[in-house]
């Protein structure tokens, strides 16, 4: 089996292992709020596939990452959903794809994680409660499945605040764009001069403890 970074074309096949592992209604969780109108982060999104009988690819698992801002002004990263292959789900497929898109994570710079999930499964990469507890989600959460990682030590020490959607690109350069075009309209017309010229599972082997998963 491969984990490569996430194509379009695998798309379709990631919805489907979601649904299978999370259910239809998994897009009223609250984590999904903070996915809402904000596109994953390209170089964290993986996927693991193998080969079938017939030798053709065939997806058996999906990590995701998105932006997120804690408390209004520290960036960091949302860790979900993270889906295996129900066939697959014993072989540690899921601990692989988390350390690997972890350390990618912190050669990219990125300093925090966070995440909802099984502590006791979660803990084996460095998730804790404690560097959290200033924080809060924009929903109900069980407070036990909120945990965070820092990728560089003391990242998250004196973070506080509620955990938000990170500003989509086009909205933060449309802003400055207004702002730009108003104060034109308020100075006075100047002379022309010449030359004037923008995050199912993982590899729980129990299906109930796999519904649990990060998501």
């Amino acid at each position: 089996m491969n984990i490569t970074l996430e194509l379009p074309s695998h798309a379709g096949a990631i919805e489907q292992l979601l649904d299978s592992s999370f259910g239809p209604k998994r897009h009223t969780k609250t984590v999904y709020r903070l996915r809402k109108g904000v596109a994953p982060v390209p170089d964290l999104c993986f996927v693991a596939t193998d080969t079938d009988s017939d030798g053709n690819e065939k997806l058996i698992g999906t990590i995701r990452y998105w932006p997120i801002m804690l408390g209004g002004n520290t960036p960091a990263l949302l860790l979900g959903p993270i889906a295996i292959d129900e066939a697959h789900r014993s072989e540690g497929l899921g601990g692989k794809m988390i350390r690997h898109s972890l350390a990618k994570a912190a050669e990219q710079g990125h300093k925090i994680v966070i995440l909802v999930g099984d502590a006791p499964y979660y803990v084996r990469f460095g998730f804790a409660r404690d560097g959290v507890l200033g924080l809060s989600l924009p929903g109900p959460v069980d407070p036990a499945r909120f945990l965070g990682l820092e990728l560089v030590e003391g990242a998250l020490s004196g973070v506080t605040g509620t955990v938000g959607r990170a500003v989509p690109a086009k909205a933060r350069s449309a802003k400055p764009a207004r702002q730009a075009a108003a104060v034109t309209m308020l100075l006075p017309a100047a002379p022309a001069m010449a030359g004037d010229s923008d995050v199912a599972a993982t590899s729980m082997v129990s299906r109930r403890r796999t519904r649990r998963a990060a998501r």
